[in-house]
C-alpha cells in the first residue's frame, strides 16, 4: 500500500503501539485537529455532512492552483474519536497533491489496528470521511 508520507507515517506510529495505546494516540491526535478559519465558521451552511459518523462531522475540501488538497473539519470537542479520525486525515492528506490523495486505498484505516478500540460503525465514519474527501477531489480536478 502506498500512502502519502505524512499519512504512512501515522500508520506506521499506530502499529508500533498495543490497542490501548493505539486509542490513547487518537485521543491525542483528536486536540490537535485545527480550528476552522473564519470562512467556515456556520459549518452546516457551508461544509458537507459527513452522516455516517456517530457525532456531527463536517468537512470541506480546496484544490489550489497547483492541485494540491486543503482539508477543513469541523467536530465537537466531546467527540474525540470523531475528532481524532478527523486529524488522521487532516495530517495525513492536508497539501499532498490531488492525485496521492485520491490514491489512498480506501481501506487504509484498517492499517492504523483500530478496530480493536472502536466500533466498527466508527471505523465506517472514518471510510466515509475518506470517500467525501475524494468525491469533493474529483469534483475539484474533474
Amino acid at each position: 500500500m502506498t500512502l502519502p508520507p505524512q499519512l504512512q507515517e501515522l500508520v506506521d506510529d499506530f502499529a508500533d503501539v498495543t490497542p490501548k495505546q493505539r486509542l490513547e494516540l487518537l485521543l491525542e491526535l483528536s486536540r490537535e485537529l485545527p480550528e476552522l478559519p473564519e470562512r467556515f465558521a456556520d459549518a452546516a451552511d457551508t461544509m458537507e455532512q459527513v452522516h455516517e459518523c456517530q457525532s456531527p462531522l463536517f468537512l470541506a475540501v480546496e484544490v489550489d492552483d497547483t492541485e494540491h488538497v486543503h482539508l477543513f473539519f469541523s467536530a465537537p470537542p466531546e467527540s474525540p474519536t470523531t475528532r481524532g479520525f478527523a486529524s488522521i486525515m487532516h495530517t495525513g492528506l492536508d497539501g499532498e497533491p490531488a492525485a496521492d490523495v485520491l490514491a489512498v486505498p480506501d481501506d487504509f484505516y484498517t492499517a492504523l489496528g483500530l478496530a480493536q478500540a472502536v466500533s466498527p460503525l466508527r471505523l465506517r465514519g472514518m471510510a466515509a470521511m475518506l470517500g467525501r474527501i475524494k468525491k469533493q477531489v474529483r469534483a475539484a480536478t474533474g
